[in-house]
């Protein structure tokens, strides 16, 4: 029978290395373990956080009201450093680590990690002196107090067109700029900044018009910089506030050039589809876990369900399952680790990563979905229940399949950038140390037919060979990182 580790610090170790072990690591994991769970549950049964508009004198405030357990809970992985470790480290690896370790409780909780981690890379990355002097360390505290960063994007006519469907609008006022317009699923709503896709004044139509700014919560003289109209009442990732937000005026930097912003949108997105791979494993761990335990206490027909031939096997594919889409996803972390610092024009080695990222994000998300949905055909009826979490799981990954970009998306994205970038070669090479030579010509033979089609006939067939490549990439990989040679959490 395999060996399941039930806890997501040890399984790191399992598929990285003993010097992946590091003492904060497991002290976070222990501290779920022992605390976090209980109140992760509790934050997800109470549902959408209320939103108090205006104080008794009639003043707009937009206060959140969270339970104190909850901020409790949030404050925990800022202070372990699932933000200020990559800058202190000069790593991203500890923060995914940590990452992991979460979203193996709540995966809802990851994203605010996520975000405040990309708004302070774009932030550290393309901010001008005085902005980062303003605002970065607020983002890097480790004592409790830390701020939160948000990325808004997506308007009510969708995210994946942005071009199209981004209509707020920048106009310069003096060393800065002023927003206005309306974001529809606005995450971390109560953030204290946010990193929000606007069109300057004047700016040329679609996507090669947009620019990225840095929104504080705040104006400079105190005031609210933007208004809350609603909270969004969501099915899963309720540890996450996700509201509409209306830009009325609002405050604005801008971040790098003008010319670049869709760059920079694309690298504050990647940031978060790497991380919503992570996650997505992490919850196809936990969910496994829960499963087996499960399923060893219960008897049928004379013996626990575990040791019936067909629910063994199924168990032990989707441990196989399991390890192989670890390696995809962190691959994508490995790879974003050694590019993350780099501004346009990119190399190859990025072009490679994005490809990864996208088949990364998009076999996850389904595995996580797929997953869930088994472990609470495992559990019968007491599946369905609320009080006994398993059916959390498949909520949460239903969310996970749409956070930053729905399957379609990844799947159109990925082939743009092989048939621009050829990036489908690089990734072709980049696994040859553990692939077959036979088996890797073949499947290139297979991706030069496809992307030869018409356009029409090869986005029908995108699907099937996305998820083919899929497939591939990640057994090749899982060899690398089954026989893990030395390794640290913080290696640059």
């Amino acid at each position: 029978m395999f060996e399941l580790p039930a806890c997501p610090a040890r399984f790191l170790t399992s598929m990285l290395g003993p010097s992946f072990q590091a003492d904060y690591l497991v002290d976070y994991a222990a501290w779920w373990a022992g605390e976090g769970q209980e109140i992760s549950d509790a934050v997800d049964r109470a549902g959408t956080p209320w939103l108090r508009m205006f104080d008794q004198l009639g003043k707009r405030v937009d206060d959140l009201f969270l339970a104190p357990a909850y901020r409790q809970l949030l404050q925990v992985g800022y202070r372990a450093g699932v933000v200020w470790r990559a800058f202190e480290e000069a790593s991203l690896l500890p923060a995914y680590a940590l990452g992991y370790v979460t979203a193996y409780h709540d995966p809802g909780l990851y994203c605010p990690y996520t975000v405040s981690l990309a708004t302070a890379a774009v932030l550290d990355k393309y901010g001008d002196a005085g902005l980062k002097a303003r605002f970065l360390p607020q983002l890097l505290r480790r004592d409790g107090t830390a701020w939160q960063g948000a990325t808004w994007m997506t308007e009510v006519g969708g995210g994946s067109d942005l071009g199209g469907a981004v209509t707020t609008l920048a106009r310069p006022w003096g060393d800065r700029w002023l927003l206005t317009g309306e974001k529809y699923f606005a995450s971390n709503v109560g953030a204290e900044l946010a990193v929000v896709a606007a069109r300057p004044e004047g700016g040329p139509a679609g996507v090669r018009g947009l620019a990225l700014f840095l929104v504080p919560r705040q104006r400079e003289d105190g005031t609210l910089n933007y208004v809350v109209r609603r909270m969004k009442d969501k099915i899963g990732t309720r540890s996450v506030p996700t509201g509409e937000v209306e830009l009325r005026g609002s405050e604005a930097y801008l971040l790098g050039k003008p010319e670049w912003g869709v760059y920079l949108i694309l690298e504050v997105l990647n940031v978060s589809r790497v991380a919503n791979a992570v996650g997505s494993v992490a919850l196809v761990q936990r969910a496994l876990v829960d499963a087996a335990s499960f399923a060893a206490r219960r008897w049928a027909f004379g013996k626990p369900i575990i040791q019936h031939p067909l629910l063994r096997r199924q168990a032990e594919r989707r441990w196989q399952q399991l390890r192989a889409a670890f390696a995809l996803a962190w691959e994508a972390v490995d790879q974003l680790n050694e590019v993350w610092r780099q501004s346009p024009p990119y190399s190859d080695r990025y072009h490679l990563f994005r490809l990864l990222a996208h088949l990364a994000k998009y076999w996850t998300a389904e595995l996580a979905v797929q997953t869930a949905r088994w472990a609470m055909e495992v559990h019968g009826g007491v599946g369905t229940l609320t009080e006994h979490r398993v059916e959390r799981w498949l909520r949460e990954a239903m969310i996970l399949l749409i956070w930053e970009g729905t399957s379609h998306r990844q799947i159109l994205d990925g082939v743009e950038v092989m048939e621009r970038k050829g990036a489908h070669r690089l990734l072709l090479q980049h696994v040859a140390p553990f692939s077959v030579a036979e088996d890797r010509e073949r499947m290139l033979v297979r991706l030069e037919e496809f992307l030869a089609l018409k356009p029409e006939e090869k986005e029908a067939a995108a699907e099937d060979m996305f998820r083919d490549l899929a497939l591939f990439i990640a057994s090749s990989l899982a060899t690398k990182y089954l026989a893990p040679g030395p390794r640290q959490v913080a290696d640059p």
